[in-house]
């Protein structure tokens, strides 16, 4: 699930649409500078917030301001800047949370960003993207606006550029330098459904005491990271992991970062219709492609599984995809593993509807502290706006949906009414229903899977994930399969607050490491803690 908290307010229609009289100028005209280019395609998104004190002094106006700003949203697809090197936006159209003519009267910041290689709605602005000043316009406009895309992102920082991080940060990543390396698995499977050769980046993370020609191996653990996340955080977070091996808090293992980022969002590993044979590459060419080349014990039982979010139903799927190849899987927070629980709505019920309930209250997707800060039809809303694909709800259509003809995945509701399509919903239970499987399925899976399950969660999710945590273990106790599931209470989706003991925010990776760690060494005494 997303990582980043967004408020999103309503604003009321201004007196003049309600008196008859004409509408207010709703266009801008966007200017393309020589100094960026003849020309340039991609999504171009307008950004505006009512000018406040909390914002005044900030460069940028977008998704993640202020908390609790409201925000108003722009788009439109731009083929080329033409001869004039400018294009015209209509604000009034493709628009949240209404169209411009809607917003109250008065100052807002505004500021306009051309995402030009559509990943906008899978990890916000980006190297490549084109952006404009911010700039302090009224309400309604009188006359239409020219603004002037101003300047290009630069790329992200090195890997191991610690730059302005703080000290302790900068002195693990440094340290995991010598230890963290980088792969670029091809992939046989995915090239051919893709028609291009395709690859897998992956960073793996050799422990203390490693030696490339030594006879010792080491048990292996297989991760991957949040929704948003991509191959260079996936590196910042081993860094982690290598200090804590280093101070001996965990024991010494190889871990792996699996990069399942795509232009449609995460793949999850799962072989799927529309992303292609993502769980055949993992398991017949990345992880033995990489078992040739380090010193792992290649085996199930050296074999696991982890990740947090969308890692998380990672971790889940592919144990019980593959439950004889993998030892074990630790999940957090992972996105829904039993669809009665579909971020908090049951998409098999008669008439389900993503946006309301059956007493037509609208549907909760984010909560924090007891308030409600996001519903499922405004997200759905600001993904259609941002682009036509990537974002967290779509990404589910590109991994769980069957194909539609025109070669894009089948939505499972709706995006003007919400309403689910029962057929979709089907699909989605016989082909990726975690719960489902095992309640239908248990008799073959038990010899392979009985006991290797392990999840944790938080009591105050933010995106009502513990629900469907809830149906899976119900579904184990139903067929008699053993799993531990694990409660926080009073935690949200945070992997910090996940998990914590005792204020110490490491805490479950130590526990769910020397799980791995006895499995793998059931004749090894465990280190210290």
């Amino acid at each position: 699930m997303p990582t980043a908290m967004t408020r999103l307010l309503l604003l009321p229609l201004p007196l003049l649409a309600l008196t008859g009289a004409t509408l207010p100028e709703t266009r801008f005209d966007i200017s393309l500078p020589a100094a960026l280019g003849n020309d340039a395609s991609g999504r171009l998104l307008l950004f505006a917030s009512p000018l406040s004190a909390d914002n005044s002094n900030s460069e940028d106006v977008d998704l993640n301001g202020p908390d609790d700003a409201p925000i108003f949203l722009a788009g439109r697809d731009v083929a080329s800047f033409g001869q004039d090197h400018t294009v015209t936006i209509d604000a009034q159209e493709e628009a949240f949370p209404k169209g411009l003519a809607a917003l109250s009267p008065g100052e807002y910041r505004v500021q306009v960003v051309l995402d030009r290689d559509g990943g906008y709605n899978y990890g916000g602005r980006g190297e490549g993207d084109l952006v404009s000043r911010t700039v302090t316009l009224r309400f309604p406009l009188d006359a239409r606006p020219s603004i002037a895309l101003d300047h290009e992102l630069p790329p992200a920082a090195a890997q191991f550029d610690v730059t302005g991080l703080p000290p302790r940060a900068a002195e693990q990543i440094l340290a995991s330098q010598p230890h963290l390396h980088d792969e670029r698995v091809l992939s046989t499977a995915l090239t051919r459904f893709r028609g291009t050769p395709q690859s897998v980046a992956a960073w793996v993370l050799t422990p203390p005491g490693y030696d490339p020609h030594g006879r010792i191996t080491f048990p292996t653990v297989y991760t991957t990271g949040a929704f948003g996340s991509n191959h260079r955080l996936d590196g910042q977070m081993l860094s982690r992991i290598w200090h804590l091996m280093e101070i001996k808090a965990m024991p010494p293992m190889i871990w792996v970062t699996l990069d399942f980022s795509s232009p449609t969002g995460t793949t999850e590993f799962a072989d799927s219709m529309n992303n292609g044979p993502w769980g055949e590459a993992l398991t017949k060419e990345i992880i033995p492609y990489l078992e040739s080349r380090y010193r792992m014990d290649a085996r199930p039982s050296g074999r696991f599984l982890t990740g947090h979010s969308s890692g998380g139903w990672f971790a889940l799927w592919a144990m019980v995809r593959y439950p004889a190849f993998f030892g074990g899987s630790w999940a957090s927070s992972p996105d829904p593993v039993d669809f009665r629980a579909f971020i908090g709505v049951d998409i098999y019920q008669r008439g389900a509807n993503m946006y309301r309930d059956g007493n037509g209250t609208p549907r909760p997707l984010e909560r924090a502290h007891g308030r409600v800060r996001m519903t499922i039809e405004e997200a759905a809303r600001i993904e259609t706006v941002l682009g036509h694909n990537g974002g967290q709800l779509r990404s589910f259509d590109w991994t769980f949906s069957p194909r539609r003809a025109d070669g894009t995945p089948a939505s499972l509701f709706d995006r003007v009414t919400g309403a689910i399509d029962p057929d979709v919903a089907a699909y989605w239970r016989d082909h990726y229903d975690i719960g489902h499987r095992i309640e239908t399925d248990w008799s073959r899976l038990r010899h392979d899977l009985d006991g290797k399950v392990h999840v944790a969660v938080g009591t105050a999710d933010s995106y009502y994930l513990d629900g469907a945590v809830h149906r899976l273990e119900a579904a184990f106790r139903k067929v008699g399969g053993r799993a531990d599931f694990l409660y926080v209470p009073g935690a949200s989706h945070s992997i910090n607050e996940v998990y914590a003991r005792d204020g110490d925010r490491n805490a479950y990776y130590r526990e769910m490491a020397l799980g791995m760690y006895a499995v793998a060494r059931p004749a090894v005494a465990q280190p210290r803690r």
